[in-house]
């Protein structure tokens, strides 16, 4: 689909719900991606905007849904292609947007509880103002300058200034980029950011801006999601280069200053929400230690439709395939690495076992070569392979194990969708993951485990619990049974949408009467 072919709405005309969406649907293939489709296919009584915001426009060029009906409108911006600046000339930004900004940046970074939205006066009255801003009235305002300069004297001399200037210019390009994006964006009775982040940050603009209701749906927590990333990036240098890898407390104020930036953006988001919604008891509790209103706060589980995958279960071999399969995107948050370790120590007790990874490579190519040179390098060409994008139904009958070996997940489709094909689960511990395989409640934990939960980034530790699974027949078939029972009791489809259809219709009555 091109550009001039995106479902538009007139300036006049106004959505029943605007999903205000980063680096995901309808771009990327995964779990959040079938969770947004999910989401707008099974309201279609309300009208969807979409408003989409990534890095580069380079990182999605192909669209990987198909809109359906009630998708009235498609726009799409890229934060790294969006800022335009003039030749530097000096600006002077007005004593009341810098004092502000500086109010602003005080008080996010005193951490804690996410200011009130009475407490963002200052940045509604800016906001109100947006039109009147270009962004050179901020990167080449004496004022701001001088903010930069007394942070660096303040918290980092030591660095060369010219590394802290262009990591602070960094952060904040798409910031203004994102208030050109709000003051253009759809008309909605309500907004849904689908994260914190940018996204979240452009909701918090247009919950000021339009005076409509924000909420928000987690799936991971984004915060806590990117300072996982940033403790792996190589583009932030440390001061002590035995420092450069791991995780350490001792890490460079540039590394901490990003990670104290996307605590801001998350708060920020937390303010604006009326409503901030999470799939698991574990996460609303990471997203109360990180600032959001305890009262505000729900869990909304996914669910998936069971009768599309019950007929699959009569697909399935009597015996027990030595098959385990990974189904999702080839990056490093999912360490695929570690699990094409774990088909290494396994092939030595079950020499025909394996691994397969099902899922795009094209998101992170560069660690998709190492993993296949990592299979390369160990020997596994007849073990691990490397599937590409598949359709799922395919998949399913074919695995005995739903392997998940990442470091950070929120509640993977993947899992329930596994277990209405009765297909067991062997994941990592994170997330949602050990109540989906042990259960939560009383009632839910009687039904028995559903497979086996592993720590983290641990190969050897995924493949015994592989080797217990795949050779005990009584505890596979039993792992199989409640994964069933567990995924019909609790993770229906319909449950989920029910869910969604009385927040919406809580949270449209709010906006419709704020005209």
């Amino acid at each position: 689909m091109t550009e001039s072919e995106f479902p538009r709405l007139k300036a006049s005309e106004k959505a029943d719900i605007c999903l205000l969406l980063e680096g995901t649907y309808p771009y990327v293939r995964g779990g959040v991606s079938s969770w947004v489709h999910q989401l707008i296919i099974g309201h279609p009584h309300y009208t969807f905007a979409l408003v989409f915001v990534g890095a580069s426009s380079e990182h999605y060029s192909k669209m990987h849904f198909t809109f359906p009906d009630n998708v009235c409108h498609f726009e799409r911006h890229f934060l790294n292609d969006s800022l335009d600046l003039g030749s530097p000339k000096e600006q002077s930004l007005d004593p009341e947007a810098v004092t502000v900004l500086r109010d602003l940046y005080s008080m996010l970074s005193k951490g804690g509880q996410a200011p009130e939205l009475s407490q963002l006066a200052g940045l509604h009255k800016l906001l109100s103002k947006a039109s009147q801003y270009k962004a050179d009235d901020f990167f080449y305002s004496p004022e701001i300058w001088e903010m930069i300069t007394e942070a660096y004297r303040r918290h980092c001399p030591d660095l060369p200034f010219n590394e802290f200037f262009w990591n602070i210019r960094a952060m904040h390009a798409p910031i203004l980029a994102l208030l050109n994006i709000a003051q253009t964006a759809p008309l909605a009775d309500c907004y849904h950011t689908i994260s914190t982040g940018y996204a979240g940050l452009l909701g918090t603009f247009l919950r000021l801006m339009k005076d409509k209701p924000l909420l928000v749906t987690e799936h991971g927590i984004y915060t806590k999601e990117r300072q996982i990333d940033l403790y792996q990036v190589d583009w932030i240098k440390e001061n002590n280069p035995d420092l450069a890898a791991g995780l350490d407390d001792r890490i460079s104020y540039i590394r901490q200053l990003w990670m104290q930036f996307f605590e801001g953006l998350g708060r920020l988001t937390y303010s604006g929400c009326i409503v901030i919604v999470t799939l698991y008891g574990q996460n609303r509790q990471k997203q109360i230690d990180l600032g959001a209103a305890p009262e505000r706060s729900i869990v909304i589980p996914n669910g998936v439709k069971i009768d599309n995958f019950i007929p699959l279960r009569d697909e399935r071999s009597k015996d027990i395939p030595p098959i385990l399969c990974l189904l999702g995107r080839v990056v490093p948050i999912k360490d695929i690495k570690t699990y094409i370790r774990s088909i290494g120590i396994l092939k030595d007790s079950i020499p025909n076992v394996e691994g397969w990874i099902v899922g795009p490579e094209e998101e992170e190519p560069e660690y998709a070569q190492e993993c296949h040179d990592l299979v390369d390098q160990l020997g596994l060409q007849e073990h691990v392979k490397f599937l590409g994008f598949q359709n799922i139904h395919n998949i399913l009958p074919k695995m005995s194990l739903m392997t998940l070996s990442s470091i950070s997940e929120g509640q993977p489709l993947v899992i329930l969708e596994g277990y209405a094909a009765g297909v067991p689960v062997l994941s990592t511990d994170v997330g949602s993951c050990r109540e989906l395989v042990e259960g939560r409640t009383e009632e839910d934990r009687a039904l028995g485990s559903a497979g086996s939960i592993v720590p983290i980034a641990n190969p050897r530790a995924l493949a015994e619990a592989a080797i217990e699974l795949l050779t005990n027949e009584e505890r596979w078939y039993s792992a199989q049974k409640a994964s069933m029972a567990r995924v019909e009791l609790l993770y229906s489809e319909q449950t989920f949408l029910d869910n969604y259809k009385q927040l919406y219709h809580k949270v449209l009555n709010h906006g419709r009467n704020r005209i």
